[in-house]
């Protein structure tokens, strides 16, 4: 068995949670809490959800630790770090070198992802799996999961070899483990950090969804309309010329043309979350292109997701679209790094609190049988 029948072996065994039966369950419980039914909206979705996919009645986010006489907040969000040679075609205002920058922003905590996180109680936690330096990243909240430097340039060639793009997945599902089994995360969220990564992302999109390249690409950190045109005949070249199967092409192929090593170890994180039936909280538009490559390997990961935020990224809305899923969040966001994830985290996390602590009718005397008609 070589590795991408590994892959496709390992995903292979997540199923659809059981949605008869866990749903049932939680509405029971909501059923008996203290308000008219379904009068909390898609928070009781949101609880519904979190039951089916962890199996569990009264599932927590949280535990207290009686050692150390503290709350536990058991949720990570992790941040895929990796380059993209197509930033040598002038598609960003940045160079590469702003990557590495801002992943020891990311490890020494200064960073938008690391004060949002903080803010809701997550732990922060970065792989690269693809950065174009050798910097000596340090610390406990770092994860050396290098497949390569950098992708290489979609419009001179395939972004990676169909190994490189199954190891990145598999790095993804391997963070997943580490995250959920190690640190005891019960929740997490998807984060990347690559400059030019809206190029790949805008590619995959384009890919799934048979939209022409115009209609996807956007401004990424802020482009000119010259440059998103200019993306847009890259990514169409690329789609054309480095995509090995062409319209019949799996997930695997469509990741080593056009994608990127984040995306494809995003597009793990999430496979590996829903085989170790944890909640997932997709971020923006790069944390979905990796969805819908991880959708594409086993469409049955839908169902351990969250779709986090709706990015103002000119393409997420067809990504988003191509998911299924309804965002929790519109609050106009499109820096990436998992920020709109992890406060969406908080409203799940919400959700939850309401559903276990909420009082029944019976706990709280009141008898809901006298209705004034």
């Amino acid at each position: 068995m070589n590795n991408k029948e590994r892959l496709f072996s390992i995903a292979k065994k997540i199923k659809p949670v059981n949605k008869k039966k866990f749903y049932k369950i939680a509405e029971n419980r909501l059923n008996k809490l203290i308000k008219p039914k379904g009068s909390l909206g898609r928070l009781e979705d949101f609880a519904k959800d979190v039951v089916a996919i962890t199996e569990e009645e009264r599932p927590f986010l949280a535990y207290y630790n009686k050692e150390d006489k503290c709350l536990n907040l058991n949720k990570c969000v992790c941040v895929f770090a990796g380059d993209h040679g197509v930033v040598e075609e002038g598609v960003s205002l940045f160079k590469q070198d702003v990557t590495t920058q801002m992943v020891r922003n990311f490890l020494s905590g200064g960073a938008a992802i690391n004060a949002i996180a903080a803010s809701v109680g997550a732990d922060v936690l970065v792989t690269d799996v693809g950065i174009k330096s050798d910097a000596p990243f340090q610390g406990d909240n770092f994860i050396n999961g290098k497949v390569k430097n950098g992708a290489f340039n979609i419009n001179k060639g395939p972004a990676m070899t169909e190994n490189e793009a199954v190891e990145s997945i598999l790095k993804g599902i391997e963070t997943a483990d580490i995250v959920i089994k190690e640190k005891d995360a019960k929740i997490c969220a998807t984060g990347d950090m690559g400059i030019g990564n809206t190029t790949p992302a805008s590619a995959v999109t384009c890919f799934y969804s048979k939209k022409s390249p115009e209609l996807v690409c956007g401004k990424g950190t802020g482009v000119s309309a010259a440059v998103i045109k200019k993306k847009a005949a890259i990514i169409k070249k690329a789609i054309e010329s480095n995509i090995r199967g062409g319209v019949n092409s799996d997930a695997v192929d469509v990741l080593a043309g056009v994608g990127g090593l984040e995306i494809g170890a995003i597009a793990g994180f999430i496979i590996g979350c829903a085989l170790n039936r944890t909640p997932v909280v997709v971020d923006g538009f790069i944390s979905t292109a990796g969805a819908l490559i991880a959708l594409n390997i086993n469409q049955a990961v839908a169902d351990y997701m969250f779709m986090g935020h709706l990015s103002e990224e000119k393409g997420h809305k067809t990504a988003v679209s191509l998911t299924g899923k309804t965002p929790i969040l519109n609050l106009s966001m499109r820096l990436g790094e998992g920020t709109g994830a992890v406060i969406a985290m908080k409203i799940i996390e919400t959700a939850l609190d309401m559903y276990n602590n909420m009082l029944t009718f019976d706990e709280a005397g009141v008898i809901a049988s006298k209705l004034n008609v």
